[in-house]
């Protein structure tokens, strides 16, 4: 009795060390991920940097698998690993505020033209040169390198939690989903947080706290504490210490073959175009809910990740009732919805007094912001669910980071860099994103917010249309939620 009871102490010794792990580390993430749009869109000179905020975390997510293939499940503990790598993101992230309170020389290098209100201008178009540790810099590009340095230290950490939890839970099918929801509230509570810096003009108008570098130092602070929590994690060996590199399993070789399978292909392939308009969500909404009358919309915005967390728990009961390919098509329908709901909200006006709950705008928005739980849940966790079906036992590990590489990597990056950026400055007449956010600010632009959502939302159409067509997987006989 003596053996069991001391057996079912370290367990939960054990669940609740890795929940403490799991809450700090999307902490993190949840702290600044939504909100630094706004604080480095109010820097002069620095609208350019916005886009790559958001970028630097898809190269990061296609690099990590590269990193834990050759490094990290090889020569060190775990246990360690996560512990530098959080220091080093730490450090990073309280590099931010001194950054962006540097100030220096306006370099131009062009004229912008573009639109403020209703009127044509042309304004010099350039960079902050700024010294930094005895060098000099353009300020954005700085800051820059510094969000990427972050970005290579943190994605990796996303695998590494994971594999440690399940290294060191007696029954992780059961018992990870516990953990890890944990890590869902930690980001929640990220956000929340940033509440305790709201400040007041001025005028007495609140400023919500997603505009201060604060939430550097709340993301910073909790990495540099995680990092050095995970030294006292349990020890964990580098679970393929000794063997030889595979680089076919590095480059995904046994998966490409999958692709015989015309349903594999077309599940990947519709995954990677529904993460090009992914990050809009994350990079843009909140300057449309400011617009249109809310403060604090980082916490806001977390209504969405509260009903992703609820709906994890009745993930089992819709995956027997509908089955792999009706779950994935709600989770694609529900992103068409949402996109539409946003230019909806924006031709309603603005929330004259502040929130009101019963404003058309703010039902609209946060409609749009509470499918979140059936965007990500019905598609993403489904889709892992899909991979585990429908590929071979050997090589569902090489499968599950492929799909990473081309969702969360590749597609991610294209509509950071490529699609979503250039549409916002296209929808906001601006030749750059400086300019853009100032005339998404502007009251008289406020149905220019349609330019920008419908055509993300006629582009999840297609993909839902392409999907119900070519995609014919069948579920096996007695197939099982187990994620």
């Amino acid at each position: 009795m003596s053996d069991l009871t001391a057996s079912s102490k370290n367990s939960t010794s054990i669940m609740v060390r890795l929940s403490i792990m799991m809450f700090l580390q999307f902490w993190i993430w949840g702290s600044w991920f939504v909100s630094i749009p706004t604080y480095v869109g109010g820097l002069e000179h620095m609208g350019d940097s916005i886009f790559y905020c958001y970028g630097a975390i898809p190269i990061a997510a296609m690099i990590a698998p590269f990193f834990l293939g050759l490094i990290a499940d090889r020569f060190f503990n775990t246990e360690k690993v996560l512990g530098v790598l959080f220091l080093l993101a730490g450090g990073a992230l309280l590099m931010l505020p001194k950054i962006g309170e540097l100030t220096g020389s306006f370099v131009q290098t062009a004229a912008a033209v573009g639109t403020e209100g209703a009127k044509d201008f042309v304004a010099a178009k350039g960079y902050l040169e700024v010294e930094f540790l005895g060098s000099v810099w353009n300020k954005s590009t700085l800051f820059n390198w510094f969000i990427l340095f972050h970005a290579l230290c943190y994605m990796p950490t996303l695998a590494l939690t994971a594999s440690l939890s399940f290294k060191h839970l007696a029954d992780g099918s059961k018992q990870f989903p516990l953990v890890r929801l944990w890590g869902t509230f930690g980001w929640i509570f990220g956000a929340i947080a940033l509440m305790a810096f709201n400040s007041t003009d001025a005028a007495g108008k609140t400023i919500g706290g997603e505009a201060s570098s604060n939430q550097f130092l709340l993301a910073g602070g909790a990495a540099v504490l995680l990092g050095l929590f995970c030294f006292t994690l349990p020890k964990t060996p580098a679970p393929k210490k000794g063997e030889p590199i595979d680089l076919g399993a590095l480059f995904f070789v046994d998966v490409w073959k999958e692709f015989k399978n015309p349903s594999f292909f077309v599940f990947v392939f519709c995954s990677f175009l529904l993460c090009i308009p992914l990050q809009a969500y994350y990079a843009y909404l909140q300057n449309q809910m400011k617009l249109q009358g809310f403060i604090n919309y980082a916490s806001w915005k977390n209504a969405g990740t509260w009903l992703e967390a609820f709906m994890m728990f009745l993930m089992p009961f819709f995956f027997r009732r509908l089955g792999v390919k009706k779950m994935l098509l709600v989770g694609i329908g529900a992103w068409v919805v949402r996109y539409a709901l946003f230019p909806l909200a924006a031709s309603q006006g603005i929330m004259a007094n502040g929130i009101s709950f019963t404003h058309p705008a703010f039902l609209l928005i946060i409609g749009g912001v509470l499918l979140h739980g059936i965007c990500y849940d019905f598609f993403f966790v489904t889709g892992q669910i899909y991979v585990d079906q429908s590929t071979d036992i050997k090589i569902r590990g090489q499968a599950q980071s492929m799909l990473i590489f081309f969702t969360q990597g590749v597609g991610m990056y294209i509509g950071a860099e490529f699609v979503n950026n250039k549409l916002f400055m296209n929808a906001f007449q601006a030749k750059d994103m400086g300019t853009a956010f100032k005339n998404a600010a502007n009251p008289e632009m406020l149905t220019h917010w349609s330019g920008f959502w419908w055509p993300l939302c006629g582009a999840a159409a297609a993909i839902f249309v392409i999907f119900l067509l070519f995609f014919k997987h069948k579920d096996k006989e007695g197939a099982e939620f187990t994620h």
